[in-house]
């Protein structure tokens, strides 16, 4: 469990630099130069994964600590949760209405799959995960109104877009449905 801490306080924590002081993390990347600061950023943020990976594996394989158990109904509710979450990752890069009309849809589909998570699994490797991630997203959501947006990069705007994130989005869901949540975590969602 100690790993999976780490990692969610090096992956989140560096996640959180814009949230507590946008001003200081420009300065640092002025300072560094962006390729320097990024690569700073994306080391924490890599091992950061690693650590919260490896110690939520572990924390589920070693008897977990089991906080309330989720009726059976509620994997459905987690399916079918889970359906926008991929189409609102892609359409995070595909400027087009999904991206307008959630203005944030990358941190929307954070919001979702931790939710839809907690629903589904209720040990306390599974609260420390999905609810650091939820409660992040939430405030990371809020802080963006206090601080100038940072420009995505991503295609470029088009009326394709949406159906390019549509598709893809529901490709996504369909793989880590039948294939990619059970190779990847070792979980199949459907039983």
């Amino acid at each position: 469990m100690l790993w999976l801490i780490i990692g969610l306080i090096l992956f989140l924590g560096v996640h959180s630099v814009a949230i507590i002081d946008a001003e200081w993390r420009d300065r640092m990347a002025t300072r560094l130069g962006l390729v320097a600061w990024k690569s700073i950023y994306g080391l924490i943020a890599l091992l950061g994964l690693v650590l919260i990976v490896n110690g939520y594996g572990e924390a589920r394989d070693s008897g977990a600590i089991v906080l309330y158990q989720a009726p059976v109904w509620m994997r459905h509710i987690t399916l079918l949760l889970m359906l926008p979450v991929f189409v609102l990752l892609l359409a995070t890069y595909l400027p087009g209405r999904i991206q307008r009309a959630t203005k944030h849809p990358m941190l929307l589909a954070v919001k979702i799959w931790a939710f839809a998570h907690l629903l589904a699994n209720g040990t306390l490797a599974d609260l420390l995960l999905f609810g650091g991630f939820l409660a992040w997203a939430v405030a990371d959501r809020i802080s963006l109104k206090r601080r100038a947006p940072i420009a995505v990069p991503g295609a470029p705007g088009g009326r394709l877009n949406d159906g390019i994130a549509l598709g893809g989005g529901l490709v996504l869901y369909l793989l880590f449905l039948f294939w990619l949540h059970r190779a990847l975590f070792g979980v199949a969602p459907l039983g």
